[in-house]
């Protein structure tokens, strides 16, 4: 965890409790939600591997391998290749050296996307998203002071957008609903970071939301117990947070029949 990229200096990452927390995050999505886990390997020469959602954009059943903006997390690729071969998704490789895309740059609403023009994801990138998604709306939003657009926003619901109250995630949220012809509800939270939940529409469970612990973020966590149409589960994210990881981060969600 020392080699991991950050974009600010600061307390080293407990790797013990990291591994708690990410054990915990799996054990809710695998025991308690009853999701199929894939596990990749891990890669020891690759610190920031675990947040795997930078390295593909899953919809319906294509999967785009991205061209993550760091150098040092270009490998990361190949190892979900494998795994999402071995799902039978419809694979594209983003190729040109012009490109890149983080996947935390990518916000799927259900209907549409947003790509966030950040220090990791370019306007080549996003093109190249819109080429391979080509039946829903792609709108570009510029990011500032976040590493990525899902460092402030994510789905809370299937037409909610959590948004953080800072005059950065207010800014781009203005910009996505200007870009857009639906109108989504929003639910602002007081900390941007705990705008980065993970939602799932699950048949047997119904609105489920993974968002972040209350003895982290008391007050926003005060307000996503106001989802009262939700199951929610809060997780904590104290360590990976220090190297720039949210709870979206670490999963790639792909809807596929069960008999895989």
């Amino acid at each position: 965890c020392r080699q991991a990229l950050r974009s600010v200096a600061g307390p080293e990452v407990d790797f013990a409790r990291a591994e708690r927390e990410h054990q915990l995050y799996v054990g809710v999505l695998r025991g308690k939600l009853g999701l199929q886990v894939l596990e990749l390997p891990a890669d020891e020469s690759l610190p920031d591997c675990v947040f795997v959602e930078d390295v593909a954009v899953v919809c319906e059943e294509t999967a785009l391998l991205t061209r993550p903006g760091a150098p040092s997390r270009r490998k990361e690729v190949e190892a979900m290749k494998r795994v999402l071969e071995s799902l039978n998704l419809n694979i594209v490789e983003m190729v040109d050296e012009n490109a890149t895309l983080d996947g935390g740059d990518v916000l799927f609403t259900g209907r549409e996307f947003f790509v966030g023009l950040s220090r990791r994801t370019n306007q080549r990138g996003a093109e190249i998203l819109a080429d391979t998604f080509k039946d829903y709306a792609v709108s570009t939003v510029p990011v500032h002071d976040s590493l990525h657009l899902k460092g402030f926003c994510s789905m809370a619901g299937p037409n909610l957008i959590a948004i953080g109250s800072s005059e950065a995630a207010q800014k781009a949220l203005k910009t996505m609903q200007q870009m857009s012809d639906h109108r989504y509800d929003k639910l602002t939270v007081p900390d941007d970071a705990a705008a980065n939940c993970v939602y799932l529409n699950i048949p047997s469970k119904g609105h489920v939301l993974l968002h972040r612990a209350p003895e982290e973020y008391p007050e926003s966590a005060k307000v996503f117990e106001k989802l009262k149409d939700h199951m929610l589960i809060p997780i904590a994210n104290t360590e990976l947070e220090k190297v720039d990881g949210s709870l979206t981060c670490v999963s790639v969600l792909i809807n596929k029949a069960s008999e895989l």
